[in-house]
């Protein structure tokens, strides 16, 4: 034989230690955020049928749980309000004494600064039709109608203490009206999580039991369309130009072309959602022993950080937090 002797990458592989050394990329809890539902009135955890192992809080139990979830490491908490009553313009959103409000502030002087408190921003769990926005005579969501509630909804939660505001309504620009509301309100710590690529899915179908929804039909004409994914770099390059503090792509499997390309231009951290239905399927599969659940569950969130997510969301958090302890 002449030449370099036949290469053999299994070398690499041959043992747990010499995988754990050349692993390209990492799995920390630091890097994952614990979606939360609180209630209004729930006086103890009610459990979501769609999303084993998923509850509605009471506020109580919220508290414990995100005690619970930084005790395990996790880098952040991102909250969602469900109120006992609805309405038209989502009034409790913007409500200091609301579902979502008080809960902020019942977390932050649960954990401090300890972690990362977030709060869904968006109208879609208080209004009584389920859209993300305030609706003009003829039912389509009023875009610039829609941007001043967020405004308003922006400096409640700042008032309660929230550390990162996440809007998710996909209204053209809602990243530059929310950091200008915040900027002149004396809150520019305050930061944003700019959904930016937020897709019309299939796989939002749990959380919308999660969140009591409201919605009659679908979202697709502001939410974007499956089929585009240059679409999703021109969403980001608005946002970022708006003062997006990080952005982030939702859904996160169907999408890791989308999250792979955002993640090339984005000068900010990137962001991925680990939506309901993705959780729901595993959850169902390893139920009926399809899969190995924790290998299932670590494969997928590895495959999101591979991808080029530097955060990602996801209900098994606090789970892989106890696992990655180990």
């Amino acid at each position: 034989m002449t030449g370099f002797p036949a290469a053999r990458p299994r070398r690499l592989r041959r043992t747990p230690a010499m995988r754990r050394l050349v692993a390209e990329t990492s799995l920390s809890p630091s890097q994952l955020v614990l979606p939360m539902f609180v209630a209004e009135g729930a006086i103890e955890p009610r459990p979501i049928t769609s999303m084993p192992g998923v509850v509605q809080h009471s506020r109580e139990s919220l508290r414990k749980a995100a005690a619970s979830a930084v005790e395990a490491g996790v880098g952040g908490l991102m909250l969602f309000g469900i109120p006992e009553s609805k309405d038209a313009a989502g009034s409790g959103g913007v409500d200091p004494d609301g579902i979502l409000n008080v809960p902020i502030a019942d977390v932050v002087s649960e954990v401090g600064d300890a972690t990362v408190v977030m709060s869904d921003l968006c109208l879609d769990e208080f209004s009584d039709h389920g859209h993300c926005g305030v609706l003009a005579d003829d039912g389509s969501v009023d875009n610039d109608a829609t941007l001043e509630r967020y405004a308003a909804m922006a400096l409640a939660q700042a008032a309660a203490g929230v550390h990162v505001v996440g809007p998710s309504g996909m209204m053209d620009g809602q990243v530059g009206v929310i950091r200008e509301a915040l900027d002149a309100a004396g809150r520019a710590d305050v930061a944003i999580l700019a959904y930016s690529a937020k897709y019309a899915s299939a796989f939002y179908a749990p959380f919308r039991e999660a969140v009591a929804s409201a919605l009659h039909g679908d979202r697709r004409a502001y939410q974007q369309d499956p089929a585009n994914g240059r679409e999703a770099i021109r969403e980001v390059a608005l946002d970022l130009s708006e003062g997006a503090d990080m952005v982030m792509v939702k859904p996160a499997l169907g999408f890791l072309d989308v999250l792979r390309e955002v993640a090339s231009v984005s000068d900010v951290p990137v962001g991925a959602y680990n939506v309901s239905g993705e959780y729901s399927m595993i959850e169902a599969a390893a139920a009926a022993g399809y899969l190995d659940r924790e290998a299932a569950v670590l494969e997928v969130l590895t495959s999101i950080r591979r991808a080029g997510a530097d955060i990602v969301l996801t209900y098994w958090a606090a789970d892989v937090a106890d696992w990655l302890s180990r």
